[in-house]
């Protein structure tokens, strides 16, 4: 029966357990460790939350990098060398006793994520699927999402044993379970003489290669120049700022309004959790109906969430962040690659994503801090929320002003 599926989707379930693992950690997880590294070292919310934009800062240095080496290299090398480094990386963060030896753990752990982040990923499943893609995308992404199911865990590690002991714990588990993973991982299916989908060669496609992909490919230069693929990127910027502020502070906005911290861990565990939701369904709907008004929806279902989030203490509104925000950020990050994927040549997929993951990364940079900054200064989140729903709002115009170019520039398929 095994032998019967689609090596694809086996990448697919690979890909899924990697991000459950390193997201769960390296990224959904920080928040964990925020209240505890306060208490031993005195450190303020705003020098804790720079080691996220530290991490930010990393990435946006390394996406565009990443996506070149993951075209050009594979993604099954990368996903190794990712998983062992990250491993190595916590085992670091146990022994750091200064904020120059916290921030250097936390770049080194963010330069080794970088081998397991969403670029590489979604590279390899993109090379797999063509038909398929909003679904394959929707799943392994899931996997991220599901992460969230780690931070009880985490929280308890904690608790009961510290956090030192708790990051050794992790780098074990990632040690144990993602190397086995990252073996397989394949970079191609024409190179085992099969084809995206699975689909016979009969069905459009060579043996080799897909009449698509063996069109020219067009020059980074002038993909850099297009006005869509700018929207699509400054749109993914402010979705990244507002969604790595409320992971990195959920936790402390939590324990602010008197929610004890094992339920507060639970509640930032829901937000990936719940994003699945809007992985499969964007996904889902991103292959029935056009991409760009799919996104305009999940971005206004972000800035509701939002809302919602600067008057949680109010009845309901912990209800509706949690309807509307996970949702709208999960569904974005299936949409925004099915995007890529649909007008751009899968050979240089990883690229794509990886200068959009550098453009995002600006806003990782500039989320946490500033947001520990204002709270360090009102001692109060709501009106940064506030900001960030508008912000979400505003970058509807730019998603609206994404339009597909020429097929014969971008070597757009008809769907």
């Amino acid at each position: 029966m095994f032998s019967k599926i689609f090596y694809g989707w086996w990448i697919v379930l690979a890909c899924f357990f990697i991000g459950f693992l390193v997201s769960g950690v390296n990224f959904y997880g920080f928040t964990a460790f925020f209240e505890p590294l306060v208490r031993e070292f005195g450190w303020s919310h705003t020098q804790v939350s720079f080691a996220s934009s530290l991490r930010g800062m990393e990435m946006g240095i390394l996406a565009p990098l990443i996506g070149v080496l993951a075209d050009r290299f594979g993604s099954r090398k990368l996903m190794l060398a990712g998983v062992i480094f990250v491993g190595a990386a916590l085992v670091l963060l146990s022994v750091v006793q200064s904020l120059a030896g916290f921030y250097v753990a936390m770049i080194l752990l963010a330069f080794g994520a970088g081998g397991c982040t969403s670029v590489v990923t979604m590279t390899a499943v993109s090379q797999w699927f063509r038909k398929h893609i909003g679904k394959a995308l929707a799943l392994m992404t899931s996997g991220f999402g599901a992460s969230g199911l780690m931070l009880p865990l985490i929280v308890a590690l904690i608790d009961d044993y510290g956090w030192r002991t708790a990051v050794v714990v992790l780098g074990a588990i990632i040690w144990i379970i993602g190397i086995p993973l990252a073996l397989v991982i394949r970079d191609s299916p024409e190179k085992y003489g099969l084809t995206p989908d699975g689909l016979p060669a009969a069905k459009g496609m060579t043996a080799n290669v897909s009449s698509h992909e063996a069109a020219p490919k067009k020059s980074y230069r002038n993909i850099l120049k297009d006005r869509p693929f700018l929207y699509l990127n400054l749109a993914e910027a402010i979705r990244f700022m507002a969604l790595t502020s409320v992971v990195v502070h959920i936790m402390p906005h939590l324990s602010l309004i008197g929610i004890p911290r094992t339920r507060a861990g639970f509640i930032a565990a829901s937000i990936p959790i719940l994003s699945i939701i809007g992985r499969f369904i964007f996904g889902w709907l991103g292959d029935l109906f056009n991409k760009r008004h799919m996104t305009v929806v999940a971005f206004l279902m972000m800035a509701l969430g939002m809302l919602a989030l600067s008057f949680i203490e109010r009845p309901g509104m912990l209800w509706l962040f949690l309807l509307f925000f996970p949702s709208g950020f999960g569904g974005i990050a299936v949409l925004r690659a099915t995007i890529l994927r649909e007008y751009y040549d899968k050979r240089i997929f990883g690229s794509m994503m990886g200068l959009m993951m550098g453009f995002a990364a600006t806003g990782g940079i500039i989320g946490p801090t500033f947001t520990g900054w204002i709270f360090d200064i009102s001692h109060d989140y709501h009106y940064v929320w506030l900001g960030f729903c508008g912000l979400l709002v505003f970058s509807v115009i730019f998603v609206l002003n994404f339009r597909p170019p020429p097929a014969k520039s971008m070597g757009q398929v008809p769907t």
